[in-house]
Parts: structure tokens; sequence; C-alpha cells
């Protein structure tokens, strides 16, 4: 099992080296096109992003799939939607996701709760993340810390060289330490690299105050040097005896190893979270009552609020004076960078709302792609709207969510492109999100 995370954490590092080259190497482009009319088609937009269609007429590809869903959904065998009761909306969906997916994946249990965390009027219990690189499971962000730095010091024992350049960006959390002790770790080993046989680059002595103030108090840097071949010892120093990490050519394989370590610790890889979209559908009555936000989303500690609160009769005094539009965004940008995360909750027709977290610098293409993984007929154009029946242009996909103001929370109105709206109300259906996202729905 050991041996196993170790190849992991070599595979981890092949994996992002093959990922910078790629990146090097620029945008790609097909063998039938010219190298103009590629360069010309690139567009800033990541992979996987929801591209709305174009508003003059449907592409070819948008029709075929709009066909083929408009097919799926007039199927005589699925038949047609009424409204019904909440409880027997779940079982028809329970039934049809049963019978549909026999060898499907379980539909995922959601992140584990403590009783505080369980208030009636939290509109989200919390904020979870994902590590597909450790487990597949979905915990918080201090339960993760945890998991990674037991995982990491597994893998120690069985692949030194490569783990202790991850455990120092993982497991170090003050960005501006772990860059303070590998820039004095790197000149340890270019010291040695560049000049072999000096022996005064051999050495460090531990009560050095640049090596026990920068290097010791980070995680992992210690373990580093001991992969690079220093270990303790005790020599005379002005008439005393002290302790040093002696390096010795011995201790490792060859000057190549040191140069792995150094390039390695220089990539900065470190093991990354996922936001955990944390999706939940809600009744309408369910969306009018959780309304509070958990203390994870904030940027400010609980300390920082209540001091906020306790000043709030001033700023309602300031909001009576005239201001200049220039102060009030201002203002307003202060207010949303309080945040973290946003709540964002897509309202359907039918009046289910579908939610899910976001961090506030994601983009406003990531709620579409959140959308569209949950639509049960994604081969149809949609559209998210504003409440206020403000539209989004197609470079807003492009602009991130704090910058759209959709922070804390927002509430976007889904809507089928209007080209295909009416032959899909011919069509007599009416269903929005997947058999298994529907099977979220709490009951009330």
């Amino acid at each position: 099992m050991s041996e196993k995370i170790a190849d992991k954490v070599k595979n981890f590092f092949q994996k992002a080296k093959a990922d910078a080259k790629f990146k090097k190497a620029g945008p790609g482009r097909k063998l039938t096109e010219s190298p103009s009319s590629s360069t010309s088609a690139v567009s800033s937009r990541k992979k996987g992003e929801y591209v709305p269609p174009q508003r003059s007429t449907p592409s070819d590809v948008t029709r075929q799939s709009a066909a083929a869903a408009l097919a799926r959904m007039s199927d005589p065998e699925r038949g047609t939607n009424t409204k019904i009761s909440l409880s027997t909306l779940q079982d028809v969906v329970r039934r049809e996701f049963d019978s549909r997916n026999t060898d499907a994946t379980e539909v995922p249990s959601g992140p584990k709760q403590t009783e505080s965390e369980a208030s009636p009027h939290l509109a989200v219990k919390g904020v979870y993340f994902k590590c597909p690189f450790v487990s597949d499971e979905i915990l918080s962000r201090e339960e993760w810390r945890i998991k990674i730095k037991e995982f990491l010091m597994t893998a120690l024992e069985h692949e030194a060289v490569l783990t202790t350049c991850l455990i120092i960006y993982s497991c170090n959390y003050n960005r501006t330490k772990v860059q303070d002790c590998v820039n004095i770790l790197c000149r340890y080993i270019d010291n040695i690299i560049g000049n072999p046989s000096e022996t005064k680059f051999h050495r460090i002595r531990c009560s050095n105050a640049a090596f026990a103030d920068k290097v010791v108090p980070v995680l992992g840097a210690t373990e580093f040097l001991h992969a690079a071949g220093f270990r303790q010892q005790k020599l005379e120093h002005n008439g005393a005896e002290e302790d040093f990490l002696v390096w010795s050519q011995e201790n490792v394989e060859g000057i190549d190893t040191l140069e792995i370590l150094r390039d390695a610790l220089k990539s900065e890889n470190r093991i990354e979270l996922e936001l955990d979209r944390n999706t939940q559908v809600l009744t309408p009555a369910q969306a009018a009552v959780n309304l509070d936000l958990p203390k994870e989303f904030y940027a400010i500690s609980a300390e920082e609020i209540k001091r906020e609160q306790q000043t709030r009769s001033e700023v309602a005094e300031k909001q009576l004076q005239l201001r200049t539009k220039a102060m009030r965004e201002k203002e307003e940008l202060r207010e949303i960078r309080k945040y973290k995360f946003s709540l964002i909750r897509i309202r359907f027709p039918d009046g289910v709302y579908l939610q899910g977290t976001f961090s506030i610098y994601e983009k406003l293409g990531d709620v579409f792609d959140f959308v569209r993984e949950n639509l049960e007929f994604d081969g149809l154009p949609f559209l998210l709207n504003l409440p206020t029946g403000q539209k989004f242009a197609e470079k807003d996909l492009d602009v991130t969510l704090v910058d759209l103001r959709l922070v804390p929370a927002t509430i976007l109105i889904f809507q089928w492109d209007p080209k295909f709206e009416e032959e899909i109300k011919a069509s007599g259906n009416v269903t929005y999100l997947k058999p298994e996202v529907v099977l979220l729905m709490q009951q009330l």
C-alpha cells in the first residue's frame, strides 16, 4: 500500500512536468486547419466551459444536439410530466433512476455535518472540498489538511526525494515563510552542485539564525535536507561542540539527486483541493427559509463580523449622506470582498432550485458548466438571467463572480434558448434536472 502511495507521488510530478511542457507548446490546432485559421480560432476560455449559441443562427452542431435532446424528450416511453407532489415526484424519479442506472455509481451522500452545523436556517451547511489525488472523500478544508499530511508522511517512507517538496508546499500555509525557506534550501543545494569539493558548503550550523528561524519551522524542510544527503553531527566550533548538518556524497546516489530535488522544489507543485459544489435541490419553500450563510463563506473572522455589526448605526448614517457613484462602488466592492465563496441558486420554470457553491474568483462560465452537467437534456442551449431580467453577454462568461457582483449569494433564472423554446413546449415535457440530481431534494 505504501509503495502505491510512493508511485502516486512520482506520477504526480511526471504529470506536472508534462503539463508544464504542454502549456509552453502553445495552443493546438486541427491537422486540417491552416496555421492562420487555427490562431484566429483560439479562445481564452478554458476547456469545457459552456459557450452560448450565436444569436443570429444556431450552428449545425447545436441543431444536431438540440434535435437529439428533443427526440429523447418526445420518446413515448418517457411520457409527459404534470404537476405532482414532491413525494410522488421523488418516487417516480427514484424508480426511473434505478431502472436506468442499475450499474451506475451510488448517489453520493453529502459531507459529514455536526449538530452545530445543522441549523435549519443555513442555506448550506459548510464549504467542502475534494482531493482526487488522495481519495474520493468530500471533507472540510481542515479535515483535508490532516489527511494530506498523513498521506505525505506515509509516502515519505518510500519516496523521500520528491515527497519532501510536496510536504513543504502542501502542509505549510504561510506562503511568505515557505518562499523564504525555499530560497535558503535552494542556495544550500546550488552551492554544493556548483562546488561539490568545497567543504565549507557541506556544513550547516543548526544554531545559525537563518537556519533556525526560516528553515527549521517549515514542515518538510529538514526532511528535504536529509533526502539531499545531510546528516546531523556534533562538530567543534569556537572551542565547543555544536550540532551541524553535514553533507556527504555517500548519502545520495549522486549529484543528479540534488538537481532533481532542486528542480522539484522550484516547481512549486502542491496538492491542491478542488471546491465541491455541494449540489442541492430545493423547493421554493426551502429556498425562502434557508437564507443564512455559514462562517466558512466569510474572509474575515467572527470577531471582525461582530465589530462590524456594532457599527451598523454609523453605516446607516453614512448612507443618508450624499455620496458620488465612485464612493458607492468602492464601498460595495469593500463589502463583497469580505467573502471567499458565493452561493449560486438557479431557479427553474417549475419552481425548483439547483444550488451550488463557488469561489468568488470562479467565472460565470463555471456556473453555466455546473448547470449543464446537471441537466437531463444537456444538448439544448440555455440562458441564465438575473431576476431583474438583465441578460449576460458572451464576454461575461470570462468574468469572475466577484466582478459581476454575484456575491455572496445570487439567484439566476433558467431559460431554454428562445430559438428552441417552442419545440420544447410542443414536446410536452418539462423535465429539467437529471433524476439522480432530483433525488438530492430534501424533504421539508
